[in-house]
């Protein structure tokens, strides 16, 4: 089972999306866990939960490039979800997204379409 992480100020608007992203995975029998997080728990998620993938909130935006130097020996892919993505809940656009990074075919490095 791949582990696709979501990570904002204080986790809450974020789960929404997670669930969202979730409920498309268990439709399509896709072997993936989705939760989401506050951004001061990174580190420990990290050590204890070993994501595959994680996707940073819009609002945290501002955090990636130190978070994804930070994290970079872990070699997780780190990505900004797609604020407009991100504002209409689109599970299904974001996890194709995460998806994307965890075949490799996206870099990270900023938002994920």
């Amino acid at each position: 089972m791949k582990r696709i992480y979501l990570f904002c100020s204080a986790g809450m608007s974020t789960s929404m999306l997670a669930s969202n992203m979730q409920e498309v995975a268990d439709k399509h029998k896709l072997p993936f866990e989705v939760q989401a997080f506050p951004d001061g728990k990174i580190g420990e998620i990290i050590a204890e939960r070993h994501p595959d993938v994680i996707l940073l909130g819009p609002q945290i935006k501002f955090r990636y490039n130190d978070i994804s130097s930070q994290y970079a020996d872990t070699g997780i892919p780190i990505a900004v979800i797609n604020a407009a993505d991100y504002g209409m809940m689109n599970g299904e656009k974001v996890l194709k997204a995460a998806v994307k990074l965890l075949k490799g075919k996206d870099k990270g490095d900023g938002d994920v379409r």
